[in-house]
């Protein structure tokens, strides 16, 4: 396809994509929203009914919980998930991934995943761009690197990732990686051969029938719009895509060269609020920052008990014991953040396994279990407080929370930290309809986030 027949979109949607968690679906809305491609984000199969609520929308994401889930479970779940979002036209279909790679071969497992969904689309290959300079991901060679406070770090030399708890990463290279959960093809496009004028005809040569994975470098903001024109001019009659928001970054710089888009991307700027409540499930050390922060600057912070929380007989007590504690918060107009860990260092994370074990239930079980009583606690702190903005840090806590509110999609609201926008959530129920709800992941914004999601504006 030439760049004189690609100029202009196609009628319908451009892309549709099943998120791995809360915190990536939001993210990814982010990046489309702000080039000026406008999204919807689902939290069930999108019916046509709901989607006649939103005409001009051009891409639509599904928020899932697949990054905690086994290979298994994948099978059950994801055919019927991508399918629906098959249905819906657009050329391409992403399951949207962390760009962190969050991934093992049994838990989360990304390979399993482009098994499953390169069923649904005819392309004879599936790109994957994880690179995101936005949120300081690069990749080079196939090998992914993020930086943290200034400094770079291979994955495998990450100071969080490298120690994930769940699916900590010791190989940086993505093609190796990847092959522990797919017998499939994997090819590289790297960023030499994307920025030369062959680009395309190598490409050509790595697809085949059984479609191959192939990953995109992308480095800096010129790789970033060279990946983004591959995989849109090579996309052919659909294609199956397994990336980060990335490849929106990517699309949408492509579409900006094209003039497709607006030359200056932006979002809407929030105003502040007298107060809001907050729950993080998150165990990163970016998160333990914001939750110092917080705590230094005017927060109510309290921290759930674990072992009474994930114990049957003291789980209804404890829920309730850190309700009371946020309802009082907010109706002095004090924000309010109940948490459960402070970062990967405390006592709680660290013997996580033993506080399972006594409450009898399996890491993965206890894990799940402390998301649903942080639900519980937003919950019940919505219904009996006065508040219309929210936040949740933690990918699992985000989903727990976001799917027990009764929310049926979410649009961008406003802009906050890059990777979490302030989101405005739709809903039947008049209670939960046009609350304003920030899901963040772990490794997402500055210490004074929370501050920030407040002040509906960026504070230093």
């Amino acid at each position: 396809m030439s760049e004189a027949t690609d100029a202009r979109w196609p009628d319908g949607l451009l892309l549709a994509y099943y998120g791995d968690d809360f915190t990536g679906s939001t993210d990814a809305m982010e990046a489309m929203s702000a080039a000026g491609v406008p999204t919807l984000l689902c939290f069930d199969v999108p019916t046509p009914e709901l989607l006649a609520r939103f005409p001009g929308v051009r891409c639509v994401g599904l928020a899932g919980s697949s990054r905690g889930r086994s290979p298994q479970w994948m099978d059950d779940e994801l055919p019927r998930a991508f399918a629906s979002l098959a249905a819906l036209g657009a050329p391409i279909l992403q399951y949207k991934v962390c760009s962190t790679f969050d991934s093992s071969p049994d838990t989360g497992s990304i390979g399993r995943a482009i098994d499953i969904g390169v069923r649904q689309m005819p392309g004879r290959w599936s790109p994957m761009v994880v690179g995101a300079p936005r949120l300081k991901r690069y990749q080079a060679f196939g090998n992914l690197f993020a930086a943290v406070d200034g400094t770079g770090y291979r994955l495998d030399r990450h100071p969080t990732m490298s120690r994930h708890p769940v699916t900590p990463m010791n190989e940086a290279d993505l093609r190796v990686h990847l092959a522990r959960q797919t017998p499939r093809e994997i090819g590289l496009i790297d960023f030499v051969q994307l920025a030369s004028p062959d680009a395309a005809a190598r490409l050509r040569t790595l697809q085949r029938d059984d479609p191959p994975v192939v990953l995109i470098d992308v480095l800096d903001e010129a790789s970033l719009a060279a990946a983004g024109r591959l995989v849109w001019e090579q996309r052919g009659a659909g294609v199956f895509s397994a990336s980060s928001s990335g490849l929106q970054y990517a699309l949408t710089a492509h579409w900006r060269a094209l003039g497709l888009v607006p030359a200056s991307p932006g979002l809407p700027v929030a105003g502040p609020v007298d107060a809001i409540a907050a729950v993080s499930g998150s165990c990163s050390p970016v998160t333990a920052g914001q939750i110092r922060w917080a705590r230094e600057n005017g927060f109510r912070v309290e921290r759930l008990d674990l072992r009474r929380a994930l114990d049957a007989d003291t789980r209804e007590a404890e829920v309730e014991r850190a309700v009371q504690v946020s309802i009082d918060a907010l109706s002095r107009a004090q924000s309010s953040l109940v948490f459960s860990a402070e970062g990967p260092d405390d006592p709680d994370v660290l013997g996580f396994d033993d506080i399972a074990a006594c409450a009898r239930l399996t890491r993965a079980q206890a894990a799940r279990r402390v998301g649903e009583a942080l639900a519980d606690v937003m919950l019940r702190t919505l219904e009996r407080a006065a508040v219309s903005r929210v936040v949740v840090a933690g990918g699992d806590s985000s989903g727990e929370v976001a799917s027990r509110l009764g929310i049926a999609a979410l649009s961008v609201a406003a802009g906050m930290a890059p990777g979490s926008p302030l989101c405005r959530a739709w809903s039947d129920d008049p209670a939960r309809d046009g609350l304003e709800i920030a899901l963040k992941g772990g490794q997402v914004g500055a210490a004074s986030f929370f501050g920030s999601v407040r002040a509906g504006r960026l504070l230093e």
